[in-house]
C-alpha cells in the first residue's frame, strides 16, 4: 500500500488523523490489474483507490461512483492548490 499522502493537497498524515482511504469505481484497467495480482498472487496498492486527508475526505467519499482519474480531476478543480 502506498503510504497515507493525500492525492489533492500531498499532506501526510497518521492513522489517527480524520482521512482515509476512498475506492472508486474501477475501470477496464483495474480490473485487469486485479486479476493479473491474483493469477501471479502478489499484492499492492489498488489503482482504483487512494488516500484523502481530512480535509479532502468527505468530498471524495462523495465521489466513489466515479472512477479514481475523473474524481481526481473534480476534487483538484474544487479544490485549487494555493
Amino acid at each position: 500500500m502506498k503510504p497515507p499522502l493525500c492525492v489533492i493537497c500531498y499532506k501526510e498524515f497518521l492513522d489517527s488523523d480524520e482521512g482515509g482511504l476512498v475506492y472508486f469505481k474501477k475501470r477496464n484497467s483495474d480490473e485487469r490489474w486485479e486479476k493479473m495480482m491474483s493469477e501471479e498472487d502478489l499484492i499492492g496498492h489498488p489503482p482504483y483507490a487512494d488516500w484523502f486527508c481530512e480535509k479532502h475526505y468527505t468530498a471524495a467519499k462523495e465521489l466513489q461512483n466515479l472512477p479514481l482519474n475523473e474524481a481526481v480531476k473534480i476534487l483538484n478543480e474544487r479544490f485549487p492548490k494555493e
